[in-house]
């Protein structure tokens, strides 16, 4: 497939900035207090933990093409220990659809042009593709007619590995941003779009291509989104991007709180909190066309990464320089308008009374370079980009660690390599560590990296956490992981609502005497379909779609059913009479054994029949052909029993 291009925001602006767009100079961090640790809008507050990495987010962006020629799979996230440095995997990218305006998944190559976006999509890297018990995260081997392999597959054992990592679908980058404007340009299109979106990666029910796929067979991968819209009101994205200069602005906001609503309202019926992220252009002019700094935009975002590298490049290939140094160069020769830093973009969005929490800074895993370069100062002659392995003029961070003689200026936070000919700009751990300190001082939320594939080993990615776990505990937040365990469901493990009256004591602890685990013991190696039961930990489980290796117990696919322990069975009649009448209404999944079908009385009642032509919210419970089912997420048109992995799960027989 055609690589995409990396994100260049700064890059491609910097031909047409307006001498307008100066900025102060800041000398020192100094000159903005850390802020407290604060409540972050988007997210509830009894939710709320320390993110993972000693209150901070330590985010890095995994690419959909990486698995092809640069060999990058989840597991190395895995082997490496970056996953347990991570936080946010940030999956990209997910495209919109030029005609309509939706997420999408397809198999179609990128193409070349304007329109080179237009339908382009690549469900075998995403789930399509099978992986070997070598290359797996898990070591096991995926089967011929699973509904989901591929990276999302390996990102959910990922997340199963690592409890408190969370995986956003970034949508749009710098390719997939055309139709961005035309989707967020009406309230029925942000609807349109932003409910697309849910149902496809939230929701999971994805298209079924060659075989995998299907309804609700991606449901637990995603914990949120990242919006890398580049760049509403500003012709500065990609060539062929659709701009409205006039209505971007308004129509953007509109668009982050469509997505909250949106994912608030997934999180009232399912009790899991979903994230939202944004990538934040570092270039002045972008963040006014695009109202970036407005603080009612963080009512919406969770939080969102400012792009701190690319401040330079080889698209001026006669002159050397810094793509990510942290403050001014004072040694810059370039007009006052083109000189650009971390800090002097951190700046812009801090001066309109943002939450630093809600703040995190971009660092390059690649780094910009050129031949021909005569000096080893910045801002010196050269002849042409550098000879870059994808592309001229970047390099991965592994490959030019070593080359030729490393360099660092503590004074503006910039690292690069010289070789006498060759001239490279980069991240090392030196200006991370810096980084780092200048965030923590700032009382900023964390960092991003673009992306994973240039630090295989995860130095980077590793020299930052372990920074931030030295520091004093972080502001930043994230969503506890107690809350839901089922992307869709009504989380099932909560009994119904208070189970009729008391169920005899707590129905499915002890409802009795002490229910047994009657079901097999779970087995990592072993392959389990939706409706499958077995016990782990003293607790009795049902599989709510296909599932390989992921332990019960870490909310996802499987939902508890009850405790148990040596003792009964749950009888057939739920104790002595259950405290009540019929259990509530269908007691949760299946309580046990059969409670829900005799328990204790006559049987259960059909409740109202299924109908094609109705729109069903999770929760929702209908009959069909003498069962009584249950919908996991919003479903409508899909018959119940009809899939193992779909919207609907079996609750009990009726009459």
């Amino acid at each position: 497939m055609t690589l995409r291009k990396p994100r260049r925001g700064i890059a491609a602006a910097i031909a047409t900035l307006a001498t307008a767009a100066t900025v102060a100079t800041f000398a020192t961090v100094a000159s903005v207090p850390a802020a407290a640790a604060t409540t972050e809008p988007g997210v509830s507050a009894q939710a709320q933990v320390p993110s993972a990495v000693n209150g901070y987010r330590n985010v890095g962006y995994f690419t959909q093409w990486g698995v092809y020629g640069r060999n990058f799979q989840a597991k190395q996230l895995d082997v490496s220990g970056t996953a347990a440095d991570l936080t946010h995997i940030n999956y990209s990218f997910g495209n919109i659809h030029h005609q309509t305006l939706e997420c999408f998944i397809a198999n179609k190559a990128q193409g070349t042009g304007p329109n080179g976006s237009d339908g382009a999509g690549d469900a075998w890297a995403d789930f399509g593709m099978g992986y070997t018990a070598a290359n797996s995260v898990a070591g096991v081997a995926d089967k011929w007619d699973q509904p989901l392999a591929g990276s999302f597959n390996q990102l959910k054992q990922l997340k199963a590995k690592n409890p408190n990592l969370k995986v956003m679908l970034s949508l749009g980058g710098w390719t997939w941003s055309k139709n961005f404007s035309a989707a967020a340009a009406t309230d029925a299109s942000r609807k349109k779009l932003v409910s697309s979106c849910i149902n496809l990666y939230i929701k999971g029910n994805l298209p079924v291509i060659d075989g995998r796929g299907g309804a609700g067979a991606a449901a637990g991968v995603f914990d949120g989104f990242d919006i890398d819209w580049e760049w509403p009101g500003s012709h500065n994205g990609e060539v062929g991007n659709i701009v409205d200069e006039v209505n971007d602005k308004a129509n953007f906001k509109a668009l982050l709180k469509e997505f909250r609503t949106q994912l608030d309202a997934i999180t009232a019926t399912t009790g899991k909190e979903y994230q939202l992220s944004a990538f934040l252009p570092a270039n002045v002019e972008d963040i006014n066309a695009g109202g970036w700094n407005d603080p009612e935009l963080y009512n919406y975002l969770d939080f969102g990464n400012i792009q701190g590298y690319d401040l330079h490049g080889a698209w001026d290939p006669s002159l050397t320089g810094h793509q990510g140094n942290l403050y001014d160069d004072p040694t810059d020769t370039r007009p006052a308008h083109r000189q650009f830093s971390v800090d002097k973009s951190v700046r812009e969005y801090l001066k309109t009374g943002i939450n630093p929490a809600q703040l995190g800074i971009g660092l390059a895993a690649y780094g910009r370079g050129w031949q021909g370069a005569t000096s080893a100062n910045a801002w010196g002659p050269a002849t042409a980009a550098g000879p870059g392995t994808w592309e001229k003029g970047n390099e991965d961070y592994d490959k030019l660690k070593n080359l030729g003689t490393g360099y660092y200026d503590a004074a503006i936070g910039a690292a690069w390599r010289y070789d006498g000919n060759q001239w490279w700009s980069y991240d090392d751990t030196r200006t991370t560590a810096q980084k780092a300190q200048y965030l923590v001082d700032l009382g900023l939320g964390g960092a991003m990296w673009w992306d994973l594939t240039g630090d295989r080993q995860g130095e980077l990615v590793g020299t930052m956490a372990d920074a931030l776990r030295a520091a004093p505990t972080g502001p930043a937040t994230d969503p506890g992981n107690g809350g839901g365990t089922t992307d869709g469901t009504t989380d099932g493990s909560t009994d119904g609502t208070t189970d009729g009256t008391t169920d005899g004591t707590t129905d499915g602890s002890t409802d009795g005497t002490t229910g047994a685990c009657t079901s097999p013991a779970w087995s990592a190696s072993a392959v389990y379909t939706g409706g499958a039961k077995v016990s782990h930990n003293g607790s009795e489980y049902t599989a709510k779609w296909w599932t390989q290796n992921e332990t019960p117990g870490n909310g996802g696919v499987w939902n508890l059913v009850s405790a148990c322990a040596p003792g009964s069975t749950d009888g057939t009649t739920d104790g002595t009479t259950d405290g009540g009448t019929t259990d509530g209404t269908t007691d949760g999944t299946t309580d046990g054994a059969t409670d829900g079908s005799t328990d204790g009385s006559t049987g259960t009642a059909c409740v109202a029949a299924w109908a094609s032509g109705s729109a069903y919210p999770g929760g929702s419970t209908v009959s069909y052909q003498g069962s009584n089912y249950k919908a996991k997420w919003w479903s409508q048109g899909e018959r119940p029993g009809s899939s193992a992995w779909g919207a609907w799960e079996l609750v009990a027989a009726c009459a």
